[in-house]
This record gives C-alpha cells, sequence and structure tokens, in this order.
C-alpha cells in the first residue's frame, strides 16, 4: 500500500474531526481531508483541488507554533451560529482544542521532526494519532543529511529510537507503506516535558555526519506492520468513541495500550 494510500484510510478509520499537517508541498496528502485542517509550510506550492476548510499557513512549522492561539482556526471564529453552520460545536471556541490527527513530513532532518512532534503533542492528548511519514529509508544514501540523491528520507528514522528511548510511555507503529515507511504514535501527553527538556542532549547525540550508519532493522524494514493490519485492527471503533465522549487519560490509554502492543504479537 502507497503512503497516500494508507493516510485516506487512516482518515476514515480515525474518524477525526480535525487534520494537521506539516510540509504540505503540491497537496497530495492534504487532499484527503474532509475536515477542518492546517496545513503548514513555508513554501507550498499546491497544484490539486482542496476539499476542506483549510487554514494554509506559509510559515515554518517553529514559527506558526510560536503564535499566541496556532489553532485558532479549528476553533471556527467565536461566534457559536457560526460553528453550528459549520458542523462544529457552538462552544468550540472556549474550549481547549485537541488535534486528531495530524502528518509530520517537514523537513527531512531529525531535530526538525523532534521539534514538530513535541509542539503537536503540546495540542494533541492519548485518543490523538500522530504520523511520521518516511521513517524507512531504503538505503544509506537516502538516509544523509545531506541531500544528494531523488529520492530522500534524511535521517528522521532516527525518532524511531529516540521515542523508544526517551518516551517509553508511547506506543509507536512502524507501518510497512511504500516507499519509505511511516510511524504512527499513539498515547500522546500534553504535560510530559522529557523531550522539550532533553532536546540539546539528544541533538548533541544523534547529529551524526554522512554516511549515517542506519540500523538494519531500519533498512530491512523489520517489526513494521503491514498497512492492513494496523488499518483493520479493532481498537478504532472504542478510540474514537472513548475520544469523541471525553475518556480521561486515566481510562482509555491502558485498553488501547494492550491492543496495539498485541499487534506485534
Amino acid at each position: 500500500m502507497k503512503r497516500h494510500e494508507f493516510l485516506k484510510e487512516l482518515h476514515k478509520v480515525s474518524a477525526n474531526r480535525n487534520y494537521l499537517e506539516i510540509g504540505v508541498n503540491d497537496g497530495r496528502s492534504l487532499r484527503l481531508s474532509r475536515v477542518p485542517s492546517i496545513a503548514i509550510d513555508p513554501a507550498f506550492k499546491v497544484v490539486t483541488e482542496i476539499r476542506c476548510d483549510v487554514h494554509l499557513v506559509k510559515a515554518t512549522s517553529d514559527d506558526f507554533f510560536a503564535r499566541d492561539n496556532p489553532l485558532i482556526h479549528l476553533k471556527g471564529g467565536r461566534h457559536p451560529l457560526r460553528n453550528l453552520r459549520r458542523g462544529r460545536s457552538p462552544l468550540g471556541y472556549w474550549r481547549r482544542t485537541t488535534l486528531d490527527l495530524s502528518f509530520i513530513d517537514g523537513m527531512h532532518l531529525f531535530e526538525y521532526a523532534l521539534r514538530d512532534f513535541i509542539n503537536v503533542e503540546k495540542h494533541s492528548d492519548w485518543a490523538s494519532v500522530i504520523v511520521f511519514d518516511d521513517m524507512l529509508p531504503r538505503n544509506v544514501d537516502e538516509a544523509a543529511r545531506d541531500r544528494h540523491t531523488g529520492a530522500w528520507t534524511g535521517d528522521v528514522y532516527k525518532l524511531v529510537e529516540i521515542l523508544a528511548r526517551y518516551r517509553p510511555d508511547l506506543v509507536t507503529v512502524l507501518v510497512d507503506t511504500q516507499p519509505t515507511g511511516q510511524l504512527v504514535v499513539f498515547g500522546a501527553d500534553p504535560k510530559n516535558t522529557v523531550l522539550r527538556d532533553r532536546y540539546d542532549e539528544i541533538v548533541a547525540e544523534y547529529d551524526l555526519p554522512d554516511p549515517q550508519k542506519v540500523p538494519e532493522s531500519i533498512l530491512d524494514r523489520a517489526g513494521a506492520v503491514p498497512p492492513g493490519t494496523l488499518l483493520d485492527a479493532g481498537f478504532w471503533r472504542p478510540l474514537t468513541r472513548a475520544r469523541n465522549l471525553g475518556v480521561s487519560r486515566s481510562r482509555g490509554w491502558d485498553p488501547l495500550r494492550k491492543a496495539l502492543e498485541s499487534l506485534g504479537g
């Protein structure tokens, strides 16, 4: 399954009420959204029809998240009747905005992707779904920090190890999509500051010169699940129901974690 096919199906099974995308490029992934969306790219060149209520942000993701109220578009404005006309909660403006589905496909260097995750997690919760693109380079050249190939993943694959090491409270699922895989993250905790607090330490350790020493497990796609395995899993309906009902992390996360961990076995 190709990455855009997987993302299209992910929109369906997650029943997301909103969507955030970092790295718009020509809009091929953004065009899959049918919900209120925010799409961030300092140099987007959309060439396809977009069929959602979207805020196209021509800025870096760092600058976007530094704004006072970056997700204001998803609140639908101040007027309750306007929200009702758009199918949103009339009280939405005064509630905390939580991202349901986020897609991180920005600058292909791990430190940028790490900052994007830190910023996205601040606006997510345990029932959110966060997706990284280009996590399974097919060779060392594709994984270089200094691009010298046509197809290029950069070294964002390092997020697999970084999240496993520094954030074992999360559950990450590598997905064997074509051409270069994706990583789906569950269990976001906006109160957790470990990555932010240790960001400089992480960058100092993982910022290495080319050629990158890409783990064999990444090149061989070891442990990556077939896309259909994740999409057909039985936890999606309970997840979306719990999210829509506002079930707390203390009640909802453990059952989801167990269901996710069973995917590998």
